[in-house]
């Protein structure tokens, strides 16, 4: 039975391809997230675990991790920016001394606070180009996207499970 040609390789097939498309949208939100908070000096990475530090005080790493679904070995150095900048600050566990728990210093939330509203321009700078509808239409199904692919993320999103084992979910 003789096979079906292949279709001509051109460029077109690359750029329609959703993977193609969602890393563009990845680099034109880091993009946008750097021009609106280059005061700060942070990445997205590092704000999202300003973020959850501030929300779970007293956080290990390994549970950070978990709740802004990013690599763990990665994660490290990113802690390390965070405590050299003197926003965060890592103190042993009463329990075991092996773990280092995560806390916001005073300089810490005090650029959180300060970032907020650029975190916000550049959220909004990344739909402005759509209508309110599809603003909405587009991220109730990335949303979706996410939420059905989790499992087969490197690092699948698990801020309730780690949040658990601090005994403060929700």
């Amino acid at each position: 039975m003789p096979s079906k040609p292949l279709p001509p390789i051109t460029m077109d097939a690359v750029y329609a391809a959703p993977g193609y498309l969602f890393r563009r949208m990845q680099q034109i939100a880091v993009s946008i997230f750097m021009e609106e908070c280059k005061a700060f000096d942070l990445t997205p990475v590092q704000y999202a675990a300003l973020i959850a530090i501030h929300t779970h005080p007293g956080i290990d790493a390994t549970r950070l991790s978990a709740v802004i679904a990013f690599d763990r070995s990665t994660l490290g150095s990113v802690i390390e920016r965070l405590q050299s900048k003197h926003f965060v600050e890592r103190k042993p566990a009463p329990e075991d001394k092996r773990i280092k728990l995560l806390y916001l210093t005073k300089s810490g939330a005090a650029i959180l606070r300060e970032i907020i509203p650029a975190v916000e321009r550049a959220q909004a700078r990344m739909l402005a180009p759509l209508k309110p509808s599809e603003r909405k239409a587009l991220m109730e199904l990335m949303t979706q996207l996410v939420d059905l692919n989790n499992e087969v993320s490197r690092v699948p999103l698990r801020a309730e499970d780690a949040l658990e084992h601090l005994g403060k979910a929700g």
